[in-house]
């Protein structure tokens, strides 16, 4: 096991309680924005000083520091892997946290934490678990054209909801991480899901079916993402205005 034992204490909800963010915001998703958080989360592996360890641990706790240093960790550990243990590690790391809708969590009606507020405070909600697997799997060296963040709507709950969808090829059926199914599974496997949108660094995708599409114009920077990528700064590098 990569990280330590009291992950294993931490379970999802049951699904019938999640509240899944609506489609149409998939459109309004900045390509300007992705690549910022992705060189945010990138440089981190140079900057995880002690220093911000601290800053964490006054915010969060000092269990939540340890819980980011279990991350940090495991990423260590998975540089040399093969990619299908590199995505199934992180799958499962993620998985663990518990699924708290937003109003509950963070009381706000629509809230998208860094990796590192996830981690913090083991709670999120789908596109939490989604974007802390796209920026772990990118620092491991996956490339970014291989990974998309997609918009699906699950059949049996008749709701929105976001996957990780990992293409070995362009022209591959991808492989879907989730927190709904546990399992890594081919999109094809995946009959409960139906394809909205998909989105990485490189742009945004209506996807006609799973994993396909045409490419669509990403829009201008949205304020979540700007806001998302200030905390993560803040964290990482402290209050710049000091």
């Amino acid at each position: 096991m990569h990280q330590k034992e009291r992950y294993g204490t931490r379970t999802n909800n049951p699904v019938h309680s999640r509240s899944f963010i609506t489609a149409a915001r998939a459109a309004s998703f900045s390509a300007v924005c992705l690549l910022a958080m992705a060189s945010g989360i990138a440089q981190q592996k140079t900057v995880f000083t002690e220093q911000v360890y601290q800053r964490i641990s006054l915010v969060y706790g000092q269990n939540a520091s340890e819980d980011v240093a279990d991350w940090r960790q495991l990423i260590d550990e998975l540089q040399q892997d093969a990619i299908d243990e590199k995505l199934y590690a992180v799958n499962r790391f993620f998985n663990r946290f518990d699924f708290v809708d937003d109003l509950v969590h963070w009381n706000e009606k629509d809230y998208w934490a860094t990796p590192i507020e996830f981690i913090a405070t083991g709670a999120g909600d789908c596109e939490d678990y989604t974007i802390a697997k796209y920026f772990s799997l990118i620092e491991l060296g996956i490339p970014e054209d291989k990974l998309r963040l997609m918009y699906v709507t699950a059949l049996e709950l008749r709701q929105p909801h976001m996957v990780l969808a990992y293409y070995e090829t362009p022209a591959s059926i991808p492989l879907v991480l989730d927190n709904i199914n546990r399992r890594i599974l081919p999109a094809n496997k995946r009959r409960d899901l139906s394809p909205i949108y998909s989105f990485n660094g490189n742009g945004l995708w209506a996807a006609k079916a799973m994993g396909t599409g045409r490419k669509l114009r990403g829009s201008g920077p949205m304020k979540m993402w700007d806001d998302m990528v200030e905390r993560l700064d803040r964290v990482m590098y402290g209050d710049k205005e000091k």
